[in-house]
């Protein structure tokens, strides 16, 4: 498809890689801006998005069960999320474009590279309203879906916690009731709902830590909040210096090594990343 928009053979390459690990490597300094067509945006930018579902949907529809996935809670956000975010950033940028329909080229390209944290750009998204840099903010904490290439805190995570939440507000008015919270009709354990809490106060405590150590040089609060959520969730491009026309060269060498390590805890996942630091990951015998 992207030769067919009349991209070389080594770009498409490059860009098709770069989509489907929803990695973001560009060999062009502006991105995907660097192309400048509403075709190989729009291209990348579906695809951006189907990579960031869960593999196992696409599995279900090998064998035909289309009841499952069209069922599933967190598809279902995710694609609420996407919409949504598209809309409210297109109505928030319509000034800044000749036509309704570029803004929404440019929203809903930003709105998947963020949400499925590959971090292509097309446009300058600094030069955008606080509203729109906020919704982009927030798509980065919320990521992908679980089972895709993306990174972030994942969508099906994001939903639980609100299931949880709702059950406390309910149980606060009607103490004696009995709340079961389901995702996708199944009922889930509550050894699942706690590692969901344990995980959320490490992710916390994470980010706690890194802008705190970051913060020593000095920045203003967006780019030292924004740098820390773009590494930790895999992203790449963040708000203010290092937004999508900067990079994280002027940090110091302490904050690019806290940065190495978020890369990798948000990879990895915390908590595999935090037992690499305990005793007994290094002394047990296989």
């Amino acid at each position: 498809l992207l030769l067919l928009g009349g991209m070389n053979l080594y770009d498409s390459l490059i860009f098709s890689f770069g989509t489907a690990g929803t990695g973001g490597f560009a060999n062009y300094s502006s991105s995907v801006g660097h192309f400048d067509s509403a075709y190989i945006d729009g291209v990348i930018t579906v695809f951006m998005l189907l990579f960031g579902i869960n593999f196992n949907l696409y599995y279900l529809l090998l064998l035909k069960n289309v009841r499952a996935v069209v069922k599933s809670e967190e598809l279902r956000a995710y694609l609420g999320i996407v919409v949504g975010a598209i809309a409210l950033i297109t109505v928030n940028i319509l000034h800044l474009y000749e036509t309704p329909l570029r803004a929404l080229r440019y929203a809903a390209f930003q709105v998947a590279s963020i949400i499925t944290t590959t971090g292509f750009v097309t446009a300058n998204y600094e030069l955008w309203p606080e509203l729109s840099k906020t919704v982009i903010l927030l798509l980065m904490i919320i990521g992908a879906c679980a089972g895709s290439t993306g990174g972030g805190m994942k969508v099906a995570r994001f939903l639980m916690m609100l299931k949880c939440i709702k059950r406390e507000i309910v149980q606060m008015v009607h103490p004696k009731a009995v709340r079961i919270i389901r995702m996708n009709g199944k009922k889930m354990d509550q050894d699942v709902l706690r590692v969901l809490n344990v995980y959320l106060m490490a992710y916390v405590l994470t980010v706690a830590g890194s802008v705190l150590l970051v913060s020593l040089d000095n920045m203003d609060f967006g780019t030292t909040f924004s740098s820390v959520m773009a590494t930790l969730n895999n992203i790449g491009p963040g708000i203010g210096a290092v937004g999508p026309n900067g990079n994280f060269a002027d940090f110091s060498p302490l904050s690019k090594l806290v940065f190495c390590c978020d890369m990798l805890a948000g990879r990895l996942e915390i908590f595999p990343f935090l037992m690499l630091f305990t005793a007994s990951a290094w002394n047990r015998r296989f």
